[in-house]
Order: structure tokens, then sequence, then C-alpha cells
């Protein structure tokens, strides 16, 4: 029986030249994954400094926690205003009763 150390070396060379094209393949779809985050965070603090610029024109802020506060105060008012609008109707609602029943019991 007559042992190649070639062979072997020929078969462990292969099996190191496919790994290593493994590897080749894995960093360009790093590398490319890496390149669309990087157009993925510049798109996003593009859009971010436009709605931060928006938010100081409409709100004279782009803080947060006065957008927040800005918020909620809108949210009260707007609960005010139908709460207003419910009695408003409701005080409609009664005066046209009383208006029917008058011409009903003046028949």
């Amino acid at each position: 029986m007559i042992n190649n150390p070639n062979q072997t070396g020929t078969s462990r060379d292969s099996a190191v030249e496919q790994e290593l094209n493994e590897l080749r393949r894995h960093y360009e779809q790093l590398r490319d994954r890496k390149v669309r985050t990087e157009q993925d965070v510049a798109n996003l603090t593009s859009q971010l400094e436009t709605l931060k610029q928006q938010a100081m024109a409409e709100y004279g802020t782009s803080d947060i926690k006065e957008l927040q506060s800005l918020l909620e105060e809108k949210r009260l008012q707007n609960e005010d205003v139908v709460t207003k609008y419910r009695l408003h109707i409701q005080q409609i609602q009664a005066d046209l009763a009383d208006v029917e029943n008058a011409v009903e019991g003046g028949k």
C-alpha cells in the first residue's frame, strides 16, 4: 500500500480554499449589509433633521418632552371642546323637546 502525502495535502488545500471562498462570500455580504445600513442611517438622519425643522416651524420646539407636553395640552383642549359640544347638543334636544311638548299640549 502506497501512502500519498500529496493526496492528503491536496484534500486539505481544497478544504482550505473552499472555506476561504465561503469566508469571502460572507465578507462580501457583510460589506454590502454595512453599506446599506450606512445609507439607511444617512437617510434616517436626514429625515430626522427635516422633522426637527418642521417641528420648530410649527410648534416652536423640536424637544420631544416639550412636544409631548404640547400634544397633551391639545388633547385636553379637544376633550373640553367635545364636552362643551355634547352639552350644547343635549341642550338643543331638551329645548326642542320642550317646544314639541308645548305644541302638542296646545292642540
